[in-house]
């Protein structure tokens, strides 16, 4: 779970990370004097700016954005609310280092008192100088992670769409190491190359939770694929190694077999399980078995972990026991605060034509979620259609 804010700029959230203040200090402890103070200050300013540029760019499609800063680095991260295109992509790349070089030369500019170079003495003027314009122009260098590498891969990508990251780690990899071995032949660049291998170390990162991820929603795919094979046609032998069919499918498997009390336990016992999840949920399942699944439950009905709970206000949902959903989706929120909990309230309250209280749940999901996963929850949920354009409902979904 991401960091609270440590505070809010023009309504977007800004965490400060332990790195940041530790690229502030060195700074100071490399460049004693003020001059070390004011480069300080100045990458701090300058570092938000950049980021802000981002983020209000993010804004302008409708996306919510947050801001880190971290060692050597800040990052203005988004979700869209749409499809964004790849120019508008390139567009939110852009404006970080734009608005970084544009007001940081209007502040040098005024610092030194016009264009020429600042004199040594100058601090505030050299310090002004490297934290806007240089830097801002450096990270236009079109290789990854820097903004103009992101840039260039947008461009790219409309020429290879499923190859521009890769064709990107190439040229980054090829402009590196061309770097690196021109500055071995000048003794005066030797003592940067360090920095120069900086990139390598952010691609490499990059290549790794890229195939994470891919890896990652593989592995669910094929989850959720053996999950509705087995619901539509009774094989059970294309779960992955270390995953069972849903619990669900289990209940229903013994009632079929006349063993209501072993349905009912299944499901139970897992909801009392602290053992990792290793199923998926029954989104193929036929209404009327996970209706009779539903029937051999004890009422009131028992609450445990917050994805079991989830899972089961879902079914409930599902089967139109909108009252029983509502009840046991705000039981299941009180026992974990899970936001998506309160979602299922919100649809059970909508679907029974009580828009306030839908509304004041939709609401509560927003505290504990981002807010474009609760729009994305109101989107893609048929029961919220009667609010669509209800301004309570569109006030609670506006930026914050």
């Amino acid at each position: 779970m991401p960091s609270p804010p440590a505070f809010r700029v023009f309504g977007f959230p800004v965490q400060v990370r332990s790195g940041f203040l530790i690229l502030l200090v060195l700074i100071i402890l490399v460049n004693p004097g003020a001059r070390g103070i004011w480069l300080a200050a100045f990458i701090a300013l300058f570092t938000l700016l950049h980021e802000l540029g981002h983020a209000f760019a993010a804004r302008a499609t409708g996306a919510e954005a947050e801001i880190a800063l971290d060692f050597m680095a800040g990052y203005a991260s988004f979700a869209p609310t749409r499809a964004l295109s790849r120019w508008e992509r390139a567009g939110i790349s852009f404006a970080g280092p734009a608005a970084q070089i544009t007001v940081g030369t209007l502040a040098y500019i005024g610092a030194n008192g016009g264009w020429g170079w600042p004199q040594v003495s100058d601090d505030v003027a050299i310090a002004v100088l490297w934290a806007g314009p240089t830097i801002g122009l450096f990270n236009l260098i079109p290789i990854l992670p820097f903004d103009g590498g992101t840039i260039l891969e947008q461009f790219i990508s409309y020429f290879a769409p499923q190859r521009a990251r890769r064709i990107m780690f190439i040229i980054t990899v090829a402009v590196v190491f061309s770097t690196v071995a021109f500055a071995m032949t000048r003794p005066a660049l030797r003592p940067y190359i360090i920095f120069m291998v900086m990139p390598l170390l952010s691609v490499a990162q990059m290549a790794t939770a890229g195939k994470a991820n891919t890896a990652r929603d593989h592995a669910q795919a094929e989850l959720a694929r053996a999950e509705a094979l087995a619901w539509a046609t009774g094989d059970v032998s294309r779960f992955p190694a270390g995953h069972v069919p849903s619990p669900w499918y289990r209940a229903h498997q013994q009632l079929t077999q006349g063993h209501p009390e072993i349905a009912r336990e299944l499901v139970l016992a897992d909801l009392q399980s602290h053992e990792p999840l290793d199923w998926w949920p029954p989104d193929a399942a036929p209404l009327a078995a996970l209706a009779e699944v539903v029937a051999e439950l004890p009422r009131p009905l028992p609450v445990g972990r917050p994805f079991s709970s989830f899972v089961l206000s879902g079914v409930l949902l599902r089967i139109g026991e909108y009252e029983a959903a509502a009840h046991y989706a705000a039981s299941a929120y009180g026992n974990g605060r899970a936001p998506m909990s309160a979602i299922h309230v919100a649809r059970a309250a909508a679907a029974l034509g009580d828009a306030t209280t839908a509304i004041g749940w939709i609401r509560t999901a927003t505290a504990g979620a981002p807010l474009n996963v609760v729009r994305i929850a109101v989107a893609s949920s048929p029961e919220f259609e009667p609010l669509r354009h209800d301004p309570a409902l569109a006030a609670v979904l506006a930026h914050p």
